[in-house]
């Protein structure tokens, strides 16, 4: 199996609304493949798909039914502590939920946590031991 990873689904509560989060908080723009079933946004060579939760429960053959933390988090790195504060700062006029304020970390980083509609985390972090390119993506 090649080293790859395509698409991220989110499985929310309101598709409708989760769009517009995305939309309107974070400022992305839906991919040209996003239908009335779900909407796509392309990242840096990946996409975050938005999918309705039972749905995608269904599709995957398991039950929807569960809730608190989901074992995961998408984080969002950037090039420095200053942008990181930044970042949460813009997304906080945006009335986007602060989870954890800005704050340095036991491993040497530098991190905050906000959530969508449906409580998924993402951790927005400054790694001084990764590197990023120009587009954001990591170095190896």
């Amino acid at each position: 199996m090649e080293k790859r990873l395509t698409i991220i689904t989110l499985g929310v509560s309101n598709l409708k609304e989760s769009t517009h989060f995305y939309e309107t908080k974070f400022g992305w723009k839906k991919s040209k493949s996003t239908n009335e079933h779900i909407s796509f946004f392309t990242l840096n060579g990946i996409q975050l798909a938005l999918y309705k939760r039972d749905e995608l429960a269904k599709d995957a053959n398991i039950r929807a039914k569960g809730h608190g933390f989901k074992g995961f988090t998408i984080s969002y790195n950037t090039r420095s502590e200053k942008e990181v504060d930044l970042l949460i700062e813009s997304l906080r006029v945006k009335d986007v939920e602060i989870i954890k304020e800005p704050q340095k970390t036991d491993w040497g980083g530098y991190s905050s946590y906000v959530c969508d509609l449906d409580r998924n985390l993402w951790e927005i972090a400054f790694n001084p031991y990764l590197e990023l390119d120009e587009k954001g993506h990591i170095v190896e």
